[in-house]
């Protein structure tokens, strides 16, 4: 299954990375290298994600409404905040964009 399939299967499931890997009882990180194309699903989950696509939207493991983080810093473990980092750590001009918008928002770490 390519990134643009898996693409378009979370657009059809109406699903984030996290409910998909949720859904499929994987690590999100694993889900983020399948939409870049760092990695490929196996066999296994082709098939489980195609029984997915068959049964639609219903099929994926939600969260639980109202379910928030514990704190701001929860979202570390978020694979899509490490890919962020990765680009700003290669593009300096987003990075000092990302820097001036930042400036106008406290830091959680001085709570």
């Amino acid at each position: 299954m390519s990134p643009e399939e898996l693409e378009a299967l979370k657009r059809a499931l109406r699903c984030t990375t996290g409910e998909l890997a949720r859904t499929l009882n994987v690590d999100a990180t694993t889900v983020v290298k399948w939409e870049s194309g760092e990695l490929f699903p196996t066999k296994r989950h082709v098939e489980q994600m195609k029984a997915l696509a068959e049964r639609g939207p219903d099929a994926i493991v939600r969260a639980a409404k109202g379910a928030r983080a514990a704190s701001p810093l929860a979202a570390l473990a978020d694979p899509k905040l490490w890919e962020i980092l990765r680009k700003l750590a290669a593009h300096p001009r987003l990075l000092a964009q990302v820097t001036k918008l930042a400036e106008g928002h406290p830091d959680p770490a001085d709570d």
